[in-house]
């Protein structure tokens, strides 16, 4: 932290460039990656593509400017060249394109009038296999001019089918292999062989993620071969080999039974021909929390694993079938990538007080950071970020952090403290810098907050039983966790307890919602795209099945009084006091609009104060660059009116 110190603004937070899907080449040798400002400045994201030495020998520089989305950067076979997806061409849709590590020049490759979503380059030099969606019809286009598109479930659906481009002729070929499938991913097994393939029944989350299957493919032949089913949200698909010359493919999904807890790295066994073998939990048990799988040529994957505060590199011991950890990453640590033989990585990365940059270097010792794609936010003086360990009311204990208001320590103390709950709920905090476009700990705290980041029961990193427990249960022994991280605090003296706020986005924004109708301790509340009433929630959110098992109920069950109905906020309105912001985007479709009207609703029906935003055209996430400037703005002149009695503009 710098002497010199900046003063954070709203500006340094949205403009700042963000890497993404980094990814090695197959000799190791050089790093792509995207990069996106935080905020959207116009009507459509842009991305840059960016390359470093893995080595950290040669200083990054772009391939391809942010004037397109430039997206999913992936490496021919032979690390000559690169292939990715742009919609320079047309704006708004993803083609297939083509650089080399000099920058050389950008080719396109497709023009499929679907565009394309995904691709993988193919150990046969000339094709590449993508996934994108059925092109539209003349009917299509007809009923769109004329008007005529009532909506109809399951027709005209936008399918994602696997397809192979010819790069010789530029013909795109579609087998006819596995029905009326959505794909989803794809990954060639490391000796040239069969595509392994995940399909969904459906392009709807509800019910495509819930039944998810796997397939092979012969690129070459199109001889396709069904595995059967797969865990609930599979991912990550990764082929391994044993000694004695059997293929594995292993992939990252929840863990059975239910839909609420934590993932595992489910493994099975794909014979030459016949039926695939039982799909073994090889994670069982464990107090961590796998995230990611990449497959290399050394034998076993690697898997990226969420460990409390801080990430580590495990790898597959095949002859014990356990996963044995490599290396600790201090914080956050997201999209692995690793070299063919596997001995040389790379991974976003943030640490307690560097934003995310693209680090490389041996999975077995200390990574390098090569990037520096926030240039703007090294002379801030951040507040002090201390881990806590605490206990909560049965004993359990329990991690998060604590952020001091920007040059204080504890002595200075009792501060206002904001009470930031995360998402998810399977989500965490690790020990990285806590800044975003959302009401983040860095905000709060360099305008003079200690901020609280809890890890209550439910999140990610401390495994599967811990993540579980919150299944039809939310708002209860989460709740009590956070009000014991409190308790510690305000004990401590560290957090004034006349001086209380709490706030999240999502999940986050429940908790929120929660916490104002148990208790008038707080003193002012911020609820960011949060859910009110989990029965709704059920019925119109996109991923409906899973909000019920949080929530315990449906509301079809019968005439009531349903369990959804004494864990949803809206139900305890008539106590709230305390003075609640709430924002949301107007499009949302994981947690529509409906449940932040329905809170509004009943908080004007009480009498409670309150401030009620809607960002237009906005999701889940707030992209807009305004949106986000508005958000930041006006969630600490909230905080500030009802915590410490200031106006600040």
């Amino acid at each position: 932290m710098a002497d010199d110190a900046t003063a954070l603004s709203a500006e340094f937070v949205v403009d700042a460039g963000v890497p993404s899907f980094p990814v090695l080449s197959p000799d190791g040798e050089w790093v792509m990656f995207v990069v996106t400002a935080v905020g959207q400045a116009g009507e459509l994201p842009t991305s840059a593509l960016w390359i470093a030495a893995a080595d950290g020998s040669e200083p990054p520089r772009t391939l391809a400017a942010g004037s397109a989305e430039n997206s999913n950067p992936r490496w021919a076979p032979d690390s000559r060249s690169i292939l990715f997806l742009s919609d320079r061409s047309e704006r708004g849709t993803a083609q297939l394109h083509r650089t080399t590590p000099s920058g050389g020049g950008v080719e396109a490759l497709s023009s499929w009038r679907g565009g394309i979503r995904g691709h993988l380059p193919l150990a046969e030099p000339h094709l590449v296999a993508v996934i994108a969606r059925d092109e539209p019809t003349d009917e299509d286009e007809r009923r769109v001019n004329e008007r005529d598109d009532a909506r109809v479930w399951g027709e005209r659906m936008r399918w994602s089918r696997l397809r192979m481009l010819d790069l010789r002729t530029g013909a795109c070929r579609t087998p006819d292999c596995f029905g009326d499938r959505h794909v989803v991913e794809m990954v060639q097994r490391r000796d040239g062989g069969p595509l392994a393939v995940l399909t969904w029944t459906s392009p709807d989350k509800d019910p495509g993620m819930l039944e998810p299957g796997l397939h092979l493919l012969d690129p070459v032949g199109g001889v396709a071969q069904d595995l059967g089913g797969a865990e609930v949200e599979a991912s990550s698909l990764a082929w391994w080999r044993t000694e004695a010359g059997d293929w594995h493919l292993s992939y990252v999904a929840v863990t059975p039974p239910g839909l609420v807890g934590g993932d595992a790295v489910f493994d099975v066994a794909v014979p030459a021909s016949g039926t695939a073998g039982g799909h073994r939990n090889l994670t069982a048990g464990m107090s961590v929390c796998p995230a990611e799988l990449v497959q290399t040529d050394a034998g076993a994957p690697l898997a990226l694993v969420a460990d409390g505060l801080d990430t580590a590199i495990y790898r597959l011991d095949p002859a014990g079938l356990h996963h044995v950890e490599l290396s600790r990453i201090d914080g956050f640590a997201k999209y692995l990538t690793a070299s063919r033989r596997g001995d040389v990585v790379a991974a976003v990365v943030s640490t307690s007080y560097e934003p995310k940059d693209v680090y490389a270097g041996s999975p077995r010792g200390t990574l390098l950071r090569l990037s520096d794609t926030s240039p703007q936010l090294r002379d801030i003086r951040w507040g002090a970020q201390e881990r806590l360990s605490y206990e909560a009311s049965d004993g359990l204990t329990l991690d998060g952090l604590l952020i001091l208001p920007s040059g204080k320590s504890r002595r200075d103390g009792p501060f206002p403290l904001v009470t930031l709950v995360h998402g998810g709920p399977h989500d965490r905090y690790a020990d990285q810098l806590m800044l975003g476009w959302y009401p983040s700990g860095q905000w709060l705290a360099t305008a003079g907050y200690a901020v609280f980041l809890p890890n209550p029961r439910g999140g990610q990193g401390h495994g599967h039983a811990f993540a579980a427990s919150v299944a039809g249960e939310v708002g209860c022994d989460e709740w009590t966790d956070i009000l014991a991280g409190i308790d510690t605090l305000i004990a401590d003296g560290v957090a004034d307890p006349d001086r209380l706020g709490i706030g999240g986005w999502s999940h986050g924004g429940f908790m929120a919602a929660w916490a104002v109708g148990q208790t008038d301790r707080f003193k002012a509340a911020l609820v960011g795209a949060g859910i009110s009433d989990w029965g709704m929630l059920a019925a119109t959110g996109e991923e409906g099945p899973f909000e019920a098992a949080l929530g315990g109920s449906n509301g079809w069950e019968g005439t009531g009084p349903h369990r959804h109905d004494r864990l949803s906020p809206v139900s305890f309105a008539s106590r709230i006091r305390t003075p609640v912001l709430i924002v949301h985007g107007e499009d949302d479709t994981n947690v529509p609009i409906s449940q932040a009207e329905y809170f509004h609703r009943s908080l004007r029906r009480f009498g409670v104060q309150h401030e009620y935003v809607v960002y237009p055209r906005e999701n889940h996430p707030i992209r807009e660059r305004n949106h986000q400037l508005d958000l930041l703005s006006r969630t600490r002149r909230w905080f500030d009116q009802w915590l410490t009695g200031t106006q600040r503009r």
